[in-house]
């Protein structure tokens, strides 16, 4: 098992900032890769952010590219999301996911963003 638990999420203007913080536990060697993903009122998941947890290239949406950067401190099992000149409709509920090999199976339990006008 892996677990997985988010933090940093909050209120803040548009263009200002935020990092989300991801914290994994538990069977870490076991990890393929991590995602952060977003889901608006309304609207479907979508996938924001990610990258193999051995190293190597990172994946953004069209969305965020340019705006955010996902990141790891190998040394705390710590992925984050620096969440840079945001926008009303990156407004959602943040989650990063955890994929063992077959699918992201482990999910944290989600932080609010939500960015005013």
């Amino acid at each position: 098992q892996v677990q997985l638990v988010e933090s940093g999420g909050g209120l803040v203007q548009a263009g200002g900032s935020l990092r989300l913080s991801c914290a994994a536990s538990g069977r870490t060697f076991s990890i393929y890769r991590v995602g952060w993903f977003r889901q608006a009122p309304g609207k479907e998941r979508e996938f924001v952010a990610g990258f193999r947890w051995s190293g190597g290239t990172t994946y953004y949406a069209d969305s965020v590219k340019g705006r955010f950067i996902i990141s790891r401190d190998n040394a705390k099992n710590t992925v984050y999301l620096q969440m840079n000149s945001l926008k009303p409709e990156d407004t959602a509920v943040y989650s990063c996911a955890a994929d063992a090999g077959y699918g992201y199976a482990y999910w944290g339990q989600g932080t609010q963003v939500t960015v005013s006008s």
